[in-house]
């Protein structure tokens, strides 16, 4: 990413009826190469777009659901949250080789300079991930 002063922001807010449909992984990713393209830092979007993918379908699965999407960057990082409708704090799996699911979390540690999430009302939270350029 560029190292420059810019500062961009944009929200994707998932629509209700499809918050829980694994459809809506796809349309996140869309928005994320799209919006990545559009503010001129594309050489991030393919690790962007799996990091925003793992954070949607953890939502899905664990998190009742993908409530909005946002993307912000500021100089050489790239922060993506993802808001769901739980409070439940999202834990990385105990690396098993045979298991078909868990190793989401993982995969954003490794892509990621950190991670994390926060408590955002009643019954909601925030789970972030930073990309550093």
């Amino acid at each position: 990413m560029d190292g420059g002063a810019s500062e961009c922001d944009a929200v994707f807010p998932f629509a209700e009826r499809t918050a829980l449909e694994p459809a809506c992984v796809a349309t996140a990713r869309r928005f994320v190469d799209q919006t990545l393209t559009s503010w001129g830092v594309s050489e991030v979007a393919f690790d962007a777009q799996l990091v925003v993918s793992e954070l949607v379908t953890n939502a899905i699965r664990h998190g009742g659901g993908a409530a909005q999407l946002r993307l912000l960057c500021h100089g050489p990082e790239l922060a993506c949250v993802v808001t769901d409708h739980s409070r439940t704090a999202p834990v990385a799996a105990a690396p098993d080789v045979f298991s078909e699911y868990g190793r989401g979390l993982r995969l954003v540690d490794a892509l990621c300079s950190g991670w994390g999430w926060l408590s955002a009302g009643a019954a909601r939270k925030l789970v972030w991930a930073v990309l550093a350029g």
